[in-house]
């Protein structure tokens, strides 16, 4: 039995393509959604983007039938612009204002009231990104879910870089003895991926152990190239820092993804390693620091003053890292020391679009709040001789249309585990200090 989709305006915006992952079943836009979209249009960002995208989508539906009618769509399914079902009477003991929510939540209402009328009526189902819009379908007695077509992967089942295994003594002397081992050898039922570490654990319980990387054709297990000595003054302070360590110091790894909560060094790691290849190994010609304009709680608005003046309260937290890794004494004294080398760039994503960017060490912060097109024009400057690093907490998400499953970072983690030039690693323990820790843990 076919069944009837309602779409809220936050999966198109998320989402533009959205209309086409219902297969056979008829989609429906509400009006409101099209006022709504008329609004976002003019942004800048992403949001408008996508609102121009929609917009020139069903332009395109126009040419082949009246969209209130219904157009068919080429999986089979259909896309219909709704005119008539917003009477809001249904709902006015339950929710008295007229909202766009609840206008939207009434097309939903009415389209149910009709089809449990036919002999054979079909399930209407509310899709929304919005979960008090999905609580109050619910009240309403309407099924509502949440759209996971955008979904990467579940949180539970999130790429973590690290394995552990127990195996027998015999395997890990055999290691020591030959410093690598073959991964058919292990007879392992699932595959080791490209620069996966896996940390070898006795199964009869003494305390030997090994610490290994898979190479890049995931055949063999290898040592980790790094000793524990200290790269522009950081040292590891737990094994997934020294594991994060390998991968930003390899050379043949274009591509490095971090993830953990805040404290567990992924910054600071970062950046002593984008220091030490350029200032020490001359590996890269620039050391280049962005992240995305993203405010935490309420936006304190246009900011006066030239472009470093308006960006340097956003990238506050880089300069924070930079300061401790010169041991500066004196406000101020950063920019002295940033001017004196002249190889390093602090930037906003915002100025990123259109470049091409060869020959350089280049950070992302923050990247969960990045969504997956905006991830891959990222990712898409990299030039020639270039490496870039991906680091964010997917737990700490600010943008409003993206989650753990759904944000830039998990997107790239997902999409790249299986490929030779990246490498990932999630940190887990925190090193900022005992009272970061238990915040993260608690609150």
């Amino acid at each position: 039995m076919k069944k009837i989709f309602v779409l809220d305006t936050n999966v198109l915006l998320q989402d533009p393509n959205a209309v086409f992952a219902f297969g056979e079943n008829e989609v429906i836009i509400p009006s409101i959604v099209l006022e709504e979209m008329d609004s976002k249009k003019r942004l800048a960002d992403e949001i408008g983007r996508n609102a121009r995208y929609v917009s020139r989508l069903l332009d395109g539906f126009r040419a082949q039938g009246r969209l209130q009618d219904g157009v068919a769509l080429e999986n089979g399914g259909t896309i219909k612009v709704e005119l008539n079902h917003r009477s809001f009477v249904k709902m006015q003991d339950v929710f008295g204002e007229i909202t766009n929510d609840n206008r939207i939540l009434a097309v939903a209402l009415n389209y149910h009231t009709e089809e449990q009328e036919k002999p054979e009526p079909k399930d209407v189902v509310l899709v929304s990104k919005d979960t008090l819009v999905r609580i109050k379908a619910d009240v309403l007695g309407l099924t509502a879910q949440d759209y996971m077509n955008d979904r990467i992967v579940s949180p539970t089942d999130m790429y973590t870089g690290c394995i552990t295994l127990r195996v027998h003594p015999a395997v890990i002397d055999e290691f020591y003895s030959f410093r690598f081992l073959s991964v058919n050898s292990l007879q392992l039922s699932f595959k080791l991926r490209p620069h996966e570490f896996v940390i070898l654990k006795d199964e009869m319980g003494t305390s030997k152990s090994a610490l290994l990387k898979v190479n890049g054709d995931g055949r063999k297990l290898e040592p980790l190239y790094l000793s524990n000595e200290a790269v522009w003054g950081i040292t590891a302070r737990n094994a997934q820092q020294r594991m994060a360590l390998e991968l930003l110091l390899n050379d043949e790894i274009p591509l490095v993804t971090m993830s953990g909560k805040a404290g567990t060094g992924k910054t600071l790691l970062a950046l002593a390693a984008g220091l030490y290849k350029i200032e020490d190994e001359h590996k890269y010609k620039k050391l280049l620091i962005a992240r995305p304009v993203v405010p935490m709680g309420k936006d304190i608005g246009y900011l006066p003053g030239e472009k470093e003046e308006k960006l340097r309260p956003w990238m506050q937290p880089i300069y924070d890292n930079l300061e401790f890794l010169f041991d500066t004494k004196k406000p101020g004294d950063i920019e002295k020391v940033l001017a004196g080398l002249g190889s390093i760039q602090v930037e906003a994503l915002t100025y990123i679009r259109g470049r091409s960017i060869p020959g350089q060490f280049i950070i992302i912060d923050e990247a969960q709040n990045l969504s997956r097109h905006e991830v891959k024009t990222i990712v898409s400057r990299v030039g020639e001789g270039s490496k870039i690093v991906l680091m964010g907490d997917p737990e700490q998400i600010d943008h409003p249309y993206l989650d753990a499953s759904s944000n830039g970072l998990t997107y790239v983690v997902e999409r790249f585990k299986d490929e030779a030039i990246s490498g990932h690693i999630m940190l887990e323990r925190g090193e900022r200090s005992r009272l970061a820790q238990l915040a993260a843990d608690l609150l």
